[in-house]
């Protein structure tokens, strides 16, 4: 069953404190480091008006020089530290991140899949969690280490001289007003720019995952043209957020330089009155300009906090999708463990509630043991019988039962690890012969991989390749033949020991002497094993035990090749032409 999370949505940083959380301590070390250096900067100012007054009085300046001096090397060398501690803990947030979306990412259910754009689903996982660096060491830390220096210096310079304090806070009020308007456009501009880069994500893998297509199409320019506009989309859209966030920087930046000017010239006045003496104003000043860090810092936070909230989000919509239980290891049959027993009663399944139905109350049992053909038109719904034992997808009605016992009561990684499935177009992923063929068994020994290595017909092609069984097959087996490839998904099933094997053209691409000899191997394995084929060549269909006609989502008959050929119109019209349909 489907575990997709409920419609509540998580507020961004309620889920930027889950992912933090496991760094909390080393998160907490960086900020009081950042304090420290905030602290000794603070200190600065003091120790220049204590400076002052001794040169207005000629008192030795030696201690105030030594004081300063151990200042600021005391405060490049904790800044420095806390600037690491904290990158550090970013890269683990970003770290966790990815682990848990990779992770949720594989379980996800095949529906979900089929409804999303896996270059986008990459761009969440590479892209998006990436901002999570920033939000977390600039945003968060920057806005609490800001925030508390910036009251830390309010405080000082209230201290120091409260008048012109009135004046810095109501400069800083009117600038703070100025920003409630721009913090909302950098927001929205951020969500469009991330999803512009998914949508680009998105078009260049369908471009790459049919260059030849493309190629031969000569649609090269077109597609170019669909990926521009992708790129400029998010281009349009970083400029829009860079323009606001810019835009607030700046109103930091003046409001800074007018709450000096200002400050200067009520300062002066006050010390012409004699109201506070030139050290004191100094002093004042210093922290004015101190005081544009901090603001900067919790700018800059809240800035980069709309960044990372939109990306936050698009993590959050990932992490939204139907997907199955965490998988549990699951042992493979054992050599002598019983071939396994299928029924249909009666289902009904649709891909989406707004796609036609595929199956229309299909209704069959396979008993164990032997080989079961499934044979009909193009779109009949022979494949998607193999995904519903899968249970890639569910039912929307009937049942659907291996050994007696509705497959939807099996823990899937049980139910998995009993079936052997040979896909239609028999996937090859990028790597090593050897990873692919240990794909799902990687404790099998070299003795059983020689074994359906030589069953498969693969033993020659081991050998004529450079490197053996660790010779790269390239981007979904790109340096294979087709019917090399359709021999490495069958050998990659074998070697499971599967209780049922299930076969969806899996002879297609091979050669008349290979298809004979593959033919002879799965009449084998089908005295021990069940075994079910979706089949278009007659050869394969004519030596199976029975065989099930579908029709139109329908299982319009089942027997062996001499009763069908007889009493079924549409199975003797197929048998005929000596062609059963490819694609079901």
């Amino acid at each position: 069953m489907s575990t997709a999370h409920t419609e509540t949505v998580t507020p961004p940083w309620r889920m930027l404190l889950g992912y933090v959380r496991p760094h909390r301590w080393a998160l907490l070390l960086g900020a009081v480091l950042s304090l420290v250096t905030g602290a000794t900067g603070l200190l600065l100012p003091l120790v220049a008006r204590g400076l002052i007054d001794d040169l207005e009085h000629d008192r030795a300046i030696t201690g105030a020089l030594v004081a300063m001096s151990g200042l600021v090397v005391a405060n490049a060398a904790v800044g420095g530290v806390g600037a690491y501690v904290l990158r550090r803990t970013a890269e683990s947030v970003v770290l966790g991140a990815r682990r848990t979306l990779s992770s949720y990412l594989l379980r996800l259910r095949i529906s979900a899949v089929d409804r999303s754009e896996p270059g986008d689903l990459m761009a969440r996982i590479t892209s998006d969690t990436t901002l999570l660096r920033e939000v977390t060491a600039d945003s968060l830390v920057g806005l609490g280490t800001g925030g508390l220096t910036l009251i830390a210096t309010l405080v000082m310079m209230g201290v120091v001289d409260p008048v012109l304090l009135g004046v810095t806070l109501a400069v800083i009020l009117g600038a703070s007003t100025v920003l409630t308007v721009i913090v909302p456009r950098i927001n929205r501009a951020s969500r469009q720019a991330q999803a512009a880069v998914g949508v680009m994500g998105a078009s260049l893998e369908r471009v790459l995952g049919a260059l030849r297509t493309v190629k031969a199409s000569g649609a090269e320019h077109r597609e170019e043209e669909r990926l521009h506009e992708a790129a400029e989309e998010s281009w349009r859209q970083s400029v829009r957020a860079a323009k606001w966030s810019a835009a607030a920087g700046n109103t930091a930046g003046l409001a800074m330089q007018i709450a000096f000017i200002t400050v200067l010239a009520v300062g002066g006045a006050r010390v012409a009155t004699g109201a506070v003496d030139v050290g004191t104003l100094v002093a004042f000043l210093l922290y004015v300009f101190y005081l544009m860090m901090p603001i900067q810092q919790v700018v800059g936070a809240i800035t980069q906090y709309q960044a990372g909230s939109a990306a936050l989000s698009r993590i959050q919509e990932a992490l939204s999708l139907p997907a199955e239980p965490r998988p549990t290891a699951a042992p493979l049959p054992a050599p002598e463990t019983s071939p396994a027993a299928v029924t249909f009663e009666d289902v009904r399944f649709r891909y989406a509630d707004d796609l036609p139905y595929v199956h229309h109350g299909v209704s069959f049992e396979v008993p164990p043991q032997g080989m079961t053909a499934f044979v009909g038109p193009s779109g009949a719904g022979k494949t998607t019988v193999f995904s519903l034992i899968e249970r890639f997808y569910d039912p929307e009605s009937g049942v659907i039962t291996l050994d007696g016992r509705d497959v939807a009561q099996w823990e899937l990684p049980r139910l998995r690890a009993a079936i052997g499935y040979v896909e239609q177009d028999a996937p090859v992923l990028s790597g090593s012969l050897r990873e692919n063929l240990l794909l799902g068994h990687p404790e099998a020994d070299d003795g059983q991989v020689a074994r359906v290595l030589k069953t498969t017909r693969l033993d020659d092609l081991v050998e004529r390749l450079p490197e053996g069984l660790d010779t790269l097959v390239g981007h979904r087996g790109t340096k294979l033949s087709g019917g090399e490839r359709q021999r490495v998904a069958i050998a990659r099933a074998l070697l499971r020991r599967p209780r049922l094997l299930l076969l969806d053209e899996a002879t297609s691409q091979l050669d008349a002497v290979n298809e004979a000899a593959l033919r002879d191997t799965v009449a084998d394995v089908a005295r021990s094993t069940t075994v079910l084929v979706v089949a278009h060549r007659l050869s394969t269909v004519t030596m199976a035990d029975r065989i099930v006609v579908m029709d139109a989502g329908r299982v319009r008959a089942v027997g062996t090749h001499q009763e069908l050929v007889a009493a079924d119109p549409l199975y003797a019209e197929l048998a005929a032409t000596q062609f059963l349909a490819t694609t079901g």
